[in-house]
């Protein structure tokens, strides 16, 4: 039939999300479908109303801004059957905000309350995805629209264990069973609390895009994994599963060894990695300041944003950042001050009240960074504060790799470095050498390669001709690594033990690279040798007693060995 659309006549009404019609025309809870042109049908379930005009069917402002309907306008509608083998709805994401703005507030919402409120009110109603429409809770309405629409799974339909099958439909038929779940719009400031949790919580907090070499770390594989499973894990975790483990997140992080090893390049892309805020980067010399109460205040304000969306949002709030580059300039272990003004010890109590103190909170994400470790104060090392610790030292000959790929991928890209360049040479070449001191080697050689395509003439101008064909050689790199970037100082530290497994239980082991087992004189050979490095014994004397243990086996260790000489010393001294 053709119909007139009208203007839906009380507001009690415009909440039923039906459209309103005459009881002559159609009856309560048919569903039809509203054609208004040849191309677009939408779906609505009726209410028959004493008020409403034979011959017209009234909507609702959200029902007629989605539809794109104008009060008076012609519209065909038809009888509409769902096929409740196929259309009945699974689950349905909802995505909420409150209608007007001047009505936002701060009241957490609990999101299983209002599922089971909205499936009671709108029970065997027909939903269409991307429909809108006005919602009541809590005497507070909410705009909302429907993002997603799953049918249930046939199996249950017929009584059957589910077999685990989801299925996307445009339309479906709200039932009792079904699963309502509520997401908050990017814009809202609403706060939804509950098992049925928003988007934000259930999007993964790694950033899908990112890579160690697009990043620019490279030989910090293996410590990346270990703060990924100490800081992260636990946040890629739904939070009510969280939340039933009885896991708190890790809020701090200190990254500690000597310069030029990338714990500032880590700590600024740890934020990129992240889902997160943007990071507050502080050198820690920064927040102090000399007027009383300014140091803490500046502690204070780096919180601020973290406080008051934690109380806004609560466990759906972002996750904010804070790196402390320099902590030791400002976390000195407190009473080691000798100035009167006790700054550093005010700072270092601010800090920890914000970390971890009576109204600590779960939203934040504080990295730390020094060379020296030894002078921050050891309450921000407990658990539950710093409490991942990870040691950022020098690459090895893998990490020596990955960074000088990723110094030269640009040159590699241009065709600018020549074909001779071996980067696993290099690595090799380059040991005991920082991340920092790799990238000074790249940039000497390219300075080393340019220098060559420069006019040595009255001024100073480069040669274009032969420009046009600069590449970077072997060469070069070869004459920075020798002339210009030398190693962090080489250091070589041997430990000997006549206990390897006591070693081996106190994991100490691993501190070594190389473990070289020595073991007794074996043979008469041997001995003489040793008898000769000692030097111990005139030739005569080392001569008779090559004679006597020539072609024999011996089974004596050196530090036994020394004693009998000592002894056998001893003994012609007395004669």
């Amino acid at each position: 039939m053709t119909m007139q659309a009208a203007r839906c006549p009380t507001d009690e009404l415009s909440l039923t999300n039906c459209a309103v019609v005459s009881e002559k025309d159609l009856q309560s809870g048919q569903h039809v479908t509203v054609r208004t042109t040849p191309a677009h049908k939408f779906v609505f379930t009726v209410k028959s109303h004493h008020s409403v005009l034979p011959g017209t069917i009234a909507f609702s402002l959200p029902q007629r801004k989605w539809a794109g309907l104008s009060i008076g306008q012609e519209i065909e509608v038809a009888n509409y059957n769902f096929d409740k083998s196929k259309q009945c709805i699974g689950a349905m994401t909802i995505e909420i905000d409150f209608l007007q703005k001047k009505s936002t507030d701060s009241s957490p919402y609990d999101s299983d309350k209002m599922a089971a409120e909205f499936i009671q009110h709108f029970n065997n109603q027909g939903f269409t995805v991307g429909q809108q429409l006005v919602f009541s809770f809590c005497d507070k309405l909410f705009g909302l629209v429907i993002k997603n629409i799953e049918a249930m799974d046939s199996s249950i339909l017929k009584g059957e264990p589910a077999s685990g099958k989801k299925q996307k439909i445009e339309i479906g038929l709200l039932v009792g069973n079904s699963q309502v779940i509520f997401e908050k719009s990017e814009s809202s400031s609403i706060s939804l609390v509950g098992k049925a949790k928003t988007k934000e919580a259930r999007q993964t907090i790694i950033n899908p895009d990112w890579n160690f070499e697009k990043m620019g770390i490279g030989g910090l594989d293996k410590e990346f994994s270990g703060i990924f499973r100490r800081a992260f894990a636990s946040r890629v975790f739904p939070p009510d599963i969280v939340e039933q483990m009885g896991c708190k997140h890790v809020k701090g992080i200190l990254l500690f060894g000597p310069p030029g090893c990338g714990k500032t390049l880590m700590a600024r892309q740890i934020g990129k990695m992240l889902n997160a805020r943007e990071p507050k980067i502080v050198n820690g010399p920064e927040i102090l300041n000399k007027y009383v109460g300014e140091s803490e205040a500046n502690i204070r304000k780096l919180f601020a944003d973290a406080e008051e969306e934690q109380k806004r949002l609560g466990a759906n709030s972002g996750l904010h950042i804070i790196i402390f580059d320099e902590l030791d300039a400002i976390c000195k272990q407190r009473g080691t001050s000798s100035g009167s003004t006790g700054v550093h010890d005010t700072v270092v109590n601010q800090l920890l009240s914000k970390i971890d103190g009576v109204e600590q909170l779960n939203n934040i994400l504080v990295i730390g960074m020094t060379n020296r470790p030894d002078l921050i104060d050891e309450a921000l090392m407990r658990p539950g504060r710093f409490e991942v610790k990870m040691e950022i030292g020098l690459p090895d000959e893998k990490g020596r790799v990955q960074i000088l790929n990723i110094h030269t991928a640009k040159m590699r890209e241009f065709n600018l470095l020549s074909g001779d360049v071996d980067v696993k040479e290099l690595a090799a070449d380059t040991k005991n050498y920082s991340g920092a001191e790799l990238e000074g080697l790249v940039r000497a050689a390219q300075s080393t390669a340019m220098n060559r395509h420069i006019k040595a003439t009255s001024t100073v101008e480069v040669d274009m001709e032969r420009a046009e064909k600069l590449q970077v050689t072997r060469t070069d790199f070869m004459a920075s690594l020798n002339n210009d970037i030398k190693p962090g100082r080489k250091l070589l530290i041997i430990g000997t033990t006549s206990r390897k497994d006591v070693l081996q239980e106190m994991e100490m082991l691993d501190a070594f690279s190389t473990t070289i087992h020595v073991q007794n004189i074996s043979s008469g050979d041997h001995l003489v040798e040793a008898l000769e490095l000692l030097g111990s014994f005139t030739d005569a004397e080392r001569t008779t007693i090559a004679q006597h243990v020539k072609g024999k086996r011996v089974w004596i260790g050196i530090k036994k060995l020394l004693m009998l000489i000592e002894m056998s010393l001893q003994v012609s001294f007395s004669l």
